[in-house]
């Protein structure tokens, strides 16, 4: 093992103990049963006090990852059990997913968190290397041809697909958001604030990975209720114009709007509008308030952690709803 202790840390030297242990079981350095460093062995070795040693353990038998046996010293857990989270990449609202399914996991589940980039190489190398390594897979798939490739050879009881309904097969387990019907659901809750502005534009970026059922139905949404619509995929082409409303898809879009507000001196919400999609912790505080489309990241996450502390089949959507703020 790879104690790698940093004096000079604002981390708790108790708790880089306890990391580092819990990243060789992540990475297979350490197995369920192997025996652990004495503490006496630890404090030599480490240059750390035996109440610092001490304390990383106790915190980590509370938590039900090691064990300890009278006069022999302490082993990892028999049944500690390691899964692994395979995310696109990290943003504001993934890391609200990552927290709510950790926090819903017994602390004796050790997670090892892994990031495609929407790159086939990536995925492919991630999920060959922890075959037959993890409890459980919770992956979040995306749009390219191999994907069902790679996840053909997973035992169904054992993958759970998050997120983004991208060959996802009748028998796989399952938590996603749904893009379409219930994007429109929310798009007719917002109608009425919509009714204010004279065009509604959709800023759809050609470098997005959002799912493009979205695009179908906001132009059905606009159809029907009779607005009129443009959709924008260079974000060179977003100029904001007072009198009409944007929904992005894109938070790199939400910073050039609130900067040509600025410039342009229009306020959002009266002389322009503005929804986003996919809440974040912050977007209730910028400005005064964005207005959202979103899923409930926090129940997704949830019901991710489920999957792993039951022995179930799981095929669930969570809703997509509309958060009105001063934005719109």
């Amino acid at each position: 093992m790879d104690f790698d202790i940093n004096f000079n840390s604002d981390t708790p030297r108790y708790q880089q103990v306890v990391n580092a242990i819990k990243d060789a079981l992540s990475n297979n350095t350490l197995s369920s049963g192997e025996a652990l460093p004495s503490v006496n062995a630890l404090c030599s070795e480490l240059k750390l006090s035996r109440d610092t040693i001490f304390k990383a353990y106790s915190m980590l038998k509370d938590h039900g990852v090691i064990e300890s046996v009278p006069n022999k010293g302490y082993y990892v857990a028999n049944d500690t059990r390691k899964v692994i989270l395979v995310l696109d990449t990290f943003k504001a609202y993934k890391e609200v997913v990552y927290h709510a399914f950790v926090n819903n996991l017994p602390k004796k589940v050790i997670v090892d968190v892994q990031f495609h980039h929407y790159n086939i190489k990536n995925f492919k190398t991630i999920l060959n290397n922890s075959k037959g390594k993890y409890y459980k897979y919770v992956v979040m798939p995306f749009n390219h041809k191999e994907v069902p490739n790679v996840l053909s050879d997973f035992d169904n009881d054992k993958l759970l697909l998050i997120d983004w309904n991208m060959h996802a097969k009748e028998s796989n387990n399952y938590v996603f958001q749904d893009f379409g019907k219930s994007f429109y659901e929310a798009l007719e809750d917002a109608a009425s604030a919509f009714k204010k502005y004279r065009k509604l534009i959709l800023v759809y970026p050609t470098f997005t990975f959002h799912p493009p059922e979205s695009i179908t139905y906001f132009k059905k949404f606009c159809e029907t209720y009779h607005f009129k619509y443009k959709i924008i995929t260079n974000p060179d082409e977003f100029l904001v114009a007072k009198g009409e409303a944007y929904i992005s898809v894109s938070d790199r879009i939400l910073g050039m709007f609130l900067e040509q507000c600025r410039t342009k001196d229009l306020e959002p919400g009266t002389d322009v509008g503005f929804l986003s999609y996919n809440e974040t912790p912050m977007k209730k505080f910028i400005y005064k308030g964005i207005s959202v489309v979103s899923t409930d990241f926090k129940e997704l996450g949830a019901q991710a952690a489920s999957f792993v502390n039951q022995e179930q089949s799981l095929q669930s959507y969570i809703p997509t709803k509309l958060i009105l703020r001063e934005s719109l």
